[in-house]
């Protein structure tokens, strides 16, 4: 092991500024880590200036969408040095993506390796306020130019990443979606695959274009039972009992949403986990049974809802916006920018920079 740091990566360190405000995704990061596959084996990684790629026109990545990802953050509140929060996880789940599409799995090594590379050589912009965070982008897609039906032989896995705020602030409009069918059980939904977000993007442009800010998915085969929303899990509050689809085999299995099931069952809660029908929840939102819904994903973290709209403008307004929802969310904030103790062992400090790095010396100070 041990990464190549390219001659451009100090100066492209020195020649960058935080700016004041920062959107989600909007401000790239410096640096950036990438990491070839040919011929059965990883090569070397490398730690490069933030830029273009090249990359062939007919590459798989491309032509047939051969691309997995993952999304996770670093924080650094009140401290000198960041943490990560759950990469385990992230590193797991790519594997399990990168299975479904016959892919070859990152390493564990390796994969850490690159995201303390990454986090490390970006340890002083990190950002310092709560809520803020560095927000790290690994992914994998394939590279060898063709046309027919089977995987690449070569491959990339990188990271790169961004300064950001959260997602959403306040409470969220969400669009359901009852015509499109994003994902079915031995599909790609429980994939973080690029395909699986494309067939949301329709509904999703919609959803925005409706003046809503997401769009709810429904089961692909009655198009009666919820699944999630576009890139984050759902949660529920009726009679005082939190609940959320079971996963199912088309629902993406969220780091945020295993973390809020585990913190609210330790503050308490019952939490099930189950089939969940749309008709009657928005009855039960109607009738006041369930007081609050909420989303939740490592973008936005927690988003209370504050209305389920129809197509037609119908609106199903929980009679309580951000009450249980601000309260995992704070419990799960505090313990990602380690505020509070953490007992199940989530939060992992970025490995420090190699001595040889120009910039190691400043980013441990």
């Amino acid at each position: 092991m041990g990464y190549e740091i390219a001659p451009g990566v100090a100066p492209a360190l020195e020649a960058f500024h935080l700016p004041e405000r920062l959107g989600f995704g909007l401000v790239a990061a410096p640096v950036m880590y990438a990491i070839d596959w040919a011929e059965g084996a990883w090569g070397r990684g490398r730690l490069l200036p933030y830029g273009p790629i090249e990359i062939l026109p007919g590459a798989r990545a491309l032509q047939y969408a051969e691309l997995v990802f993952e999304g996770l953050k670093a924080y650094r509140v009140g401290r000198p040095w960041p943490n990560l929060f759950r990469p385990l996880d992230n590193c797991a789940r790519l594997a399990r993506s990168a299975e479904r599409l016959a892919m070859p799995t990152v390493p564990e090594p390796v994969f850490l390796e690159a995201l303390d590379a990454v986090a490390g050589a970006l340890a002083p912009f990190v950002p310092e306020r709560t809520g803020q965070a560095l927000y790290l982008r690994p992914f994998l897609f394939g590279t060898e130019s063709g046309y027919l039906l089977r995987n690449s032989t070569t491959f990339r896995f990188m990271v790169i990443a961004n300064p950001v705020e959260a997602y959403a602030t306040g409470a969220i409009k969400v669009a359901i979606e009852r015509r499109d069918v994003r994902a079915a059980p031995g599909g790609v939904g429980y994939a973080k695959a690029a395909a699986n977000y494309a067939a949301s993007l329709r509904a999703s442009s919609g959803a925005v274009a409706r003046g809503c800010t997401i769009a709810l998915w429904l089961d692909a085969h009655e198009h009666h039972y919820i699944q999630e929303l576009s890139g984050m899990n759902l949660f529920a509050v009726v009679d005082g009992e939190l609940y959320t689809p079971a996963l199912d085999g088309a629902i993406l299995p969220g780091i945020t949403r295993d973390s809020l099931i585990t913190l609210a069952r330790h503050r308490g809660y019952v939490v099930h986990e189950r089939q969940m029908a749309l008709d009657p929840l928005l009855a039960q939102v109607k009738s006041g049974a369930c007081s609050e819904v909420f989303a939740c994903g490592t973008a936005a973290i927690v988003a209370p809802v504050s209305a389920l709209v129809e197509d037609d403008g119908t609106e199903f307004r929980p009679r309580r916006v951000d009450g249980v929802a601000a309260e995992l969310r704070e419990a799960l904030l505090a313990i990602q920018e380690r505020r509070a103790p953490d007992p199940y062992g989530w939060t992992r400090a970025v490995a420090a920079a190699p001595t040889a790095a120009p910039w190691a010396r400043a980013a441990a100070g």
